[in-house]
């Protein structure tokens, strides 16, 4: 699965790599389910829009915050069939985290998996927008009496939410001593992100394969990593494995 990533590469090397406005942003170096995050969306790739880590379908009734999608059955799930025919995004990152080990009471150890030098690049991520349910609403005081807000309602219907998840498939080489699953991305050289982008659903399935291990590398990192609330430089850096 991919449940943490990183996104501290400077903003104007960012814009450069995908051609895309990314605004104000701070670098983060934890980047985690439930925060809203950049991602460059199929209808305005020029820009990026910030939505919810965690997908919730239009029709859904509740949140269901659905942090990744297997590539194996994207197209069938109805979680996610529609988004993927309809709405795909890239999620750019500049590297991601997995944990190891654990299977003996101790606790498991984080590992940060990225390219060599550090480059961005971009997840094949799919998006929502979910409008959450309007809460109903009771009389209370002097509104049940005819003496509060009209018609005894307070407060306004809930915002719509935008809502993405990152779409998985087998690990390669590297990843596959660290965890079963691994985000799919996308080679840029290849035309891979614009076809994720602008694509069919056929052509877009079709890059729904492991990315090659040869470029990339993979360090054990602090435990700090483990809590959503830490965000520092220093949690990338390497740690001596147990």
């Amino acid at each position: 699965m991919c449940g943490r990533y990183t996104l501290f590469t400077p903003t104007a090397d960012l814009e450069a790599r995908f051609d895309a406005d990314f605004g104000d942003r701070e670098p983060s170096y934890n980047c985690a389910p439930g925060q809203s995050l950049p991602v460059i969306a199929d209808r305005d790739p020029g820009k990026t829009t910030r939505m919810e880590w965690g997908l919730t379908p239009s029709w859904a009734d509740e949140s269901f915050d659905l942090i990744n999608a297997r590539a194996e059955t994207v197209r069938e799930k109805r979680s996610f069939a529609d988004a993927f025919e309809r709405r795909r995004c890239l999620v750019p990152a500049d590297g991601f985290y997995e944990w190891v080990g654990g299977d003996r009471g101790g606790g498991k150890t984080p590992y940060r998996v990225a390219f060599d030098d550090d480059r961005p690049f971009a997840m094949a991520g799919i998006y929502e927008r979910w409008e959450p349910p309007t809460p109903e609403t009771t009389q209370t005081g002097l509104g049940a009496f005819g003496g509060g807000a009209e018609g005894g309602e307070t407060g306004d219907e809930p915002d719509a939410v935008e809502t993405f998840s990152i779409v998985t498939t087998e690990p390669n080489d590297l990843v596959a001593d660290l965890h079963h699953r691994m985000a799919v991305i996308l080679d840029p050289d290849a035309g891979e992100e614009e076809t994720w982008l602008h694509g069919g659903p056929d052509e877009a399935a079709a890059l729904l394969n492991p990315y090659p291990s040869d470029d990339l590398t993979a360090h054990p990192v602090s435990t700090r990593v483990n809590s959503p609330s830490v965000d520092a430089p220093d949690l990338i850096e390497p740690v001596a494995s147990d």
